[in-house]
């Protein structure tokens, strides 16, 4: 696959991962935390089983190892963000998961020991730039919610430099397959002991549609469905340029924001976001623009 069908596919994943903002929201109004993320996973565990069936037989050493790994970024990541969000409002939120964007830089240089270019850098600049804009955070008011989910970005970054290093060099369906699953039960894990140790007294579900629909949403569509294309195709780019592209979430956030919640745009709003598709723009069109010059 080429770099570009990747990074559009990307581009689906980030429109669809930034719905789940306002969804977890809705959904943590009826349940805590680590419940929700245990129905969210235990729904994609359950479409892994009926979709991939036979491929998850024989899961060899190696899968195993870099699926439960991945699983530890990927559910740290989503309970600290979910715990966070649940203290703090979906545009702080948005902006403190944004910084993932230059930490994956960080992380991708330490753990592979490679540079990213002049043009991913100013893109990482700009876009940071144009995060800020766009949700306008008030941090006069710094609190819980807000420190869990700055923590949660490093778990970000190591997921997506990991999803790189993991699955640069597989083809093959079925440990793609093996490697989504795993996730899923590394997170239900981790959300499992949580709840056994911090919410073992405080276990209320509020059976509503808007919790259907919330884990509807963020169960099939934000977890089975756009984790096997994630786990699938970003290997066909860079770790940089895939956190760049996450970058947008918080245009989707708010997108869905003002239609599910009649929630309305600002001008600043609106050039924050044309910051944000610029950011990727110079990312994209720079390597390309210094590649066919070189040719």
């Amino acid at each position: 696959m080429k770099p570009f069908y990747a990074e559009l596919s990307l581009f689906l994943v980030t429109f669809i991962w930034g719905g789940t903002f306002v969804f977890t929201k809705i959904g943590l109004d009826f349940t805590s935390p680590s419940v929700y993320i245990l129905m969210r996973f235990s729904i994609a565990i359950f479409l892994c089983v009926i979709f991939f069936n036979k491929k998850l037989f024989k899961i060899q050493n190696k899968t195993l190892i870099n699926g439960l790994i991945l699983g530890l970024f990927f559910g740290g990541g989503f309970l600290l963000q979910t715990i966070g969000l649940k203290y703090t409002t979906v545009s702080k939120s948005a902006f403190i998961t944004g910084i993932t964007v230059p930490l994956t830089p960080i992380v991708y240089y330490v753990v592979c020991r490679k540079k990213i270019n002049k043009y991913s850098f100013w893109g990482v600049f700009v876009a940071m730039i144009g995060l800020w804009i766009f949700t306008n955070p008030d941090f006069d008011n710094i609190n819980i919610g807000d420190v869990l989910t700055l923590f949660s970005t490093m778990f970000w970054a190591f997921y997506i430099t990991y999803m790189d290093v993991f699955t640069k060099k597989i083809e093959n369906r079925s440990i793609t397959a093996q490697l989504v699953f795993l996730q899923f039960v590394a997170s239900s894990i981790i959300a499992l002991v949580y709840f056994v140790t911090f919410e073992d007294s405080s276990w209320v579900v509020k059976f509503d549609n808007m919790l259907l629909i919330s884990l509807a949403f963020n169960a099939v569509l934000a977890s089975f469905f756009v984790t096997f294309i994630h786990t699938s195709i970003q290997r066909y780019t860079t770790p940089v340029k895939a956190a760049l592209i996450f970058s947008l979430e918080p245009i989707v956030a708010s997108s869905v924001a003002v239609i599910f919640l009649n929630e309305t745009m600002s001008n600043t709003e609106i050039f924050g976001a044309t910051l944000l598709f610029s950011a990727v723009i110079i990312s994209e069109l720079g390597t390309f623009l210094e590649k066919n010059g070189n040719d």
